[in-house]
C-alpha cells in the first residue's frame, strides 16, 4: 500500500508522497476500516475510514472521516469510485450519522460526479482546523485549512 499511495499521490507532488516513506500505509492517523480494490496489476484503487469527533458549529459530532481515497491513474475516469459504494454498508455498521472528506478545490470537478450520483454534498467555504500528523517544531501543532467538503449522509439525511 505504501508503493501504491507514494506512486499516486506522488504525482501532485513529492510532498504528498512524503507520508509514504518507509512502508507506512497513512499519512495521519491510521484508519479503522479500508476497502481495496485489486487488479492482475495489484492495487487498483483504496479508501480508508476512521470515526472521529469533529466540532460543528458548537457541537462535537461523530462521523466516519474518509481519506486515503485513490485510484491508480491507468485506471483513472472509469468510473472506479463508485465502486467504492461497497463501503456503505461498513459505515452503517460504524454508527455514524455523516461520512465526511475533505480536498483541494482543484478536485472539485472530480469530486462534483459523486455528488450528481447522489452519494454526497460538496460544503464549500468552510475553514477546517486540523493537527499536524507529525511533530514539526518549526511549524505550530495545529492549521487552518479552506478546502471543499464532501458529506455523505448515512444514519441521518
Amino acid at each position: 500500500l505504501s508503493d501504491f499511495f507514494r506512486k499516486t499521490y506522488g504525482r501532485t507532488g513529492a510532498f504528498n508522497a512524503e507520508p509514504f516513506e518507509g512502508g507506512r500505509s497513512w499519512a495521519g492517523a491510521r484508519p479503522e476500516f479500508r476497502a481495496i480494490g485489486y487488479d492482475a496489476h495489484g492495487v487498483a484503487a483504496h479508501i480508508g475510514m476512521l470515526r472521529r469527533f469533529i466540532k460543528v458549529g458548537e457541537v462535537d459530532l461523530i462521523v466516519a472521516e474518509l481519506g486515503l481515497y485513490a485510484v491508480r491513474p491507468d485506471l483513472e475516469g472509469l468510473g472506479i469510485g463508485f465502486s467504492m459504494r461497497v463501503a456503505y454498508p461498513v459505515l452503517h455498521q460504524l454508527g455514524v450519522p455523516f461520512a465526511f472528506g475533505t480536498v483541494r478545490h482543484a478536485l472539485r470537478n472530480h469530486v462534483e460526479r459523486f455528488c450528481r450520483a447522489g452519494l454526497a454534498n460538496i460544503v464549500s467555504g468552510v475553514r477546517v482546523r486540523s493537527t499536524r500528523p507529525d511533530v514539526h517544531p518549526d511549524l505550530p501543532p495545529t492549521r487552518l485549512e479552506d478546502v471543499l467538503v464532501l458529506v455523505s449522509p448515512i444514519g441521518r439525511s
